[in-house]
């Protein structure tokens, strides 16, 4: 055991999740990589160590509390208490409200909400007594609204509320919490998006780096290094705070 910080990343095998990892890992914490299936992190954690960091890959459902409270509590055996929590855990269910269906609605909702309260919950525990911690969560610039997306906008607008709330609870005790909400991000998940329209990804990330005011698409890295700014020591006094990575004012 080092006497690094210990930061949990979840939803950290691919895309955003991985590339937060991989930069808290570069700023010299140890990393929990945590995903649905642990075979799913072998990549980012084996990037990691191939970096010279330190990090475990841990399956677990985020919405479910056996599932939370088993990788809390084998990041503590194995790496240490986490103070640094990333709520990044996502899924998509995308459909027009009259098509959308309960157990889109419920899915989206239990990933998201549920699981950055169940995350957080558990974390904030080891946080209060280490009298620090750092918690960003994962909104979206689709928490302002859009089409076809009513679970996961409604999703992403509550991690807003869920973070201001979280600020105001933990504060006293050395813990900041705060959102970020992305834009445009090149990833896999929009990698779909582009198959379901017919196009290519190339196209589609072109097409949409037009409408963006810094002409480009975010990448995943973008996300990270807020990411990094936020569980920094120097961060101390920003809390409560939802900042939208967009390329462009959203909010």
């Amino acid at each position: 055991m080092t006497g690094n910080r210990v930061a949990i990343v979840t939803g950290a095998a691919r895309g955003i999740g991985a590339a937060i990892a991989k930069r808290l890992s570069a700023d010299g914490l140890d990393i929990a990589v945590i995903d649905l299936r642990e075979p799913d992190t072998a990549e980012t954690v084996a990037s990691i160590v191939a970096a010279g960091g330190k990090a475990i890959g841990i399956g677990a459902d985020v919405s479910d509390l056996a599932d939370v409270e088993r990788a809390v509590e084998r990041t503590r055996g194995e790496l240490g208490a986490p103070t640094v929590l990333i709520n990044n855990a996502g899924i998509l269910r995308d459909n027009l409200l009259f098509r959308m269906t309960e157990d889109d609605w419920d899915s989206v909702m239990a990933v998201h909400l549920r699981g950055a309260f169940l995350m957080t919950r558990a974390v904030q525990k080891h946080q209060v007594e280490a009298k620090w911690g750092r918690i960003v969560s994962l909104s979206s610039t689709s928490a302002l609204g859009n089409r076809g997306q009513a679970n996961y906008a409604a999703a992403k607008a509550g991690i807003q509320g869920f973070t201001k709330s979280v600020a105001i609870e933990l504060g006293p005790f050395g813990i900041t919490a705060n959102a970020i909400a992305p834009g445009f991000i090149a990833t896999d998940m929009l990698r779909g998006t582009a198959e379901r329209l017919g196009v290519s990804f190339e196209h589609f990330l072109g097409e949409a780096a037009k409408e963006i005011p810094v002409r480009r698409v975010g990448q995943p890295e973008d996300i990270a290094a807020l990411a990094s700014f936020f569980c920094s020591e120097e961060a101390g006094f920003v809390s409560g705070q939802v900042v939208y990575a967009a390329g462009g004012p959203k909010a």
